[in-house]
């Protein structure tokens, strides 16, 4: 089921190495040109692209697009008491960790009357995409709006796909979770078209256009993130989920094998990664893996993913070598099932699971950080969703005229090396003393 990458006698440098990354390229490359044409044809059309697209993707038809305020309502009433329990811990967890996530205020004084601030602005309108597809999300609700609210965002649009299941309307688990943070402004639609219409609007709806578009789904999701990237701001694109566990011969293989099933069951196109050491390890996960993925409940959903390019084991000779393959990929989560883990060395993930009692679904739920993460290698240079995704940081510049004068010179001679003389006359004209003036404010010729 899980094909074998043996690295074993090689020395790879960090770009052969990345060669050897299992990713379903293909299926990356595809979503992206899907997703340009489906967010075009909402920029154009609006409302008529997303209905034809729900009646195409959701199986649905003469739906309410916007959410009318009675169906939050009813899904928060209707909520299982277990649930909103669940949800409850969740959002005062993540709201925890979120905080610490806003930077403060500061103030540099460089000298006598010069002064710069740094501070931190919220962005004034978000759109959130919760996904709805092969599994229902209210955890996203939680992970998108928290850390939003946190940043002082004050306007939260929030999209998900109608379910045919319950009449067109947005499964009502994830309303009753967005009732529950306070989010009145909930869209049924889905995918790359959800996307489109929250980056350019859809006056018929009364949506306005937003700022920042954030949230995980699929790779047409994560690929139309990409589509309207500069029109807003986006968050990392957040596709297919992806698991890779760096694992010596200490690690209990049934934990290997289930917390790759963990992740391989949201979506075919799912990465289930192992990297080890250990022949025996490996061979003692593809036994664990092969009645396990068959009897859980998504078996033809794991098996797919297990057995597509993108999942593998593979074989190291040494940890540095492992530690060295796991920082080409930049896995989305990480996990490391290690004697000695030596988390710091892990520098590319976008969330690093330590030990054996912190396996990747609590990071999904309940461990205070955030599950909307970085995929498809992204790692390397982006972050996971946070308060700052929300946050812009902005200079004020404060400075008296001796402290302007201090300057003075080293401005103007930098505007002459540049061959910009108006930059240094702008600095000069405040020095200079103004001509003498006739009565009546005329200057003498």
């Amino acid at each position: 089921m899980l094909r074998t990458i043996d690295l074993r006698g090689r020395v790879l440098s960090p770009t052969e190495l990345l060669e050897t990354v299992p990713r379903a390229t293909a299926a990356r490359e595809e979503a992206l040109a899907t997703a340009v044409r489906i967010v075009d044809d909402v920029a154009q059309r609006g409302e008529a692209a997303l209905r034809e697209q729900a009646d195409r993707f959701d199986g649905v038809t003469d739906h309410d697009v916007r959410v009318p305020a009675v169906h939050l309502d009813e899904a928060l009433e209707a909520l299982d008491p277990a649930v909103r329990s669940a949800l409850e811990q969740a959002i005062l967890r993540v709201r925890e960790a979120s905080a610490a996530q806003v930077p403060p205020m500061a103030v540099t004084e460089l000298a006598p009357g010069a002064r710069v601030v740094q501070r931190w602005q919220p962005v004034r309108r978000v759109g959130l995409y919760v996904p709805g597809g092969k599994a229902v999300y209210p955890s996203s609700v939680v992970m998108n709006v928290v850390p939003a609210q946190v940043a002082g965002v004050s306007e939260i649009a929030l999209a998900s796909p109608p379910q045919r299941e319950f009449g067109g309307r947005v499964h009502p688990v994830i309303l009753g979770a967005a009732k529950l943070l306070g989010v009145t402004e909930v869209y049924a639609m889905g995918g790359a078209g959800a996307i489109g219409a929250l980056a350019y609007g859809v006056l018929e709806i009364g949506l306005e256009a937003v700022d920042v578009v954030t949230g995980p789904g699929n790779n047409f999701v994560a690929a139309a993130k990409r589509a309207v990237a500069g029109r807003v701001g986006t968050d990392a694109e957040a596709g297919a989920t992806e698991i890779l566990i760096v694992a010596d011969d200490t690690a209990d293989a049934r934990l290997v094998a289930v917390d790759l099933i963990s992740q391989a069951e949201h979506d075919e196109q799912a990465s289930a990664v192992l990297v080890t050491t250990s022949e025996r390890l490996a061979a003692a996960v593809r036994e664990e893996i092969a009645p396990r993925a068959a009897a859980t409940r998504h078996a033809v959903r794991v098996e797919a993913a297990l057995a597509g390019p993108q999942s593998a084991i593979v074989l190291v000779d040494d940890l540095a070598t492992a530690t060295a393959f796991s920082n080409a990929y930049a896995p989305e989560h990480l996990e490391l099932h290690l004697a000695d883990p030596r988390a710091e060395d892990f520098v590319h993930a976008g969330a690093v699971f330590v030990g054996a009692h912190s396996p990747v679904s609590l990071g999904d739920y309940l461990a205070g950080s955030n599950h909307v993460l970085p995929t498809g290698g992204q790692a390397r240079y982006a972050a996971g969703l946070s308060a700052a995704t929300f946050l812009r940081p902005q200079q004020v510049i404060e400075y008296d005229r001796d402290a302007l004068a201090a300057v003075h010179d080293a401005i103007v001679t930098l505007a002459e090396a540049e061959a910009l003389p108006a930059h240094g006359e702008a600095i000069t004209a405040r020095f200079a003393v103004p001509d003498a003036q006739e009565p009546g404010g005329r200057s003498r010729p």
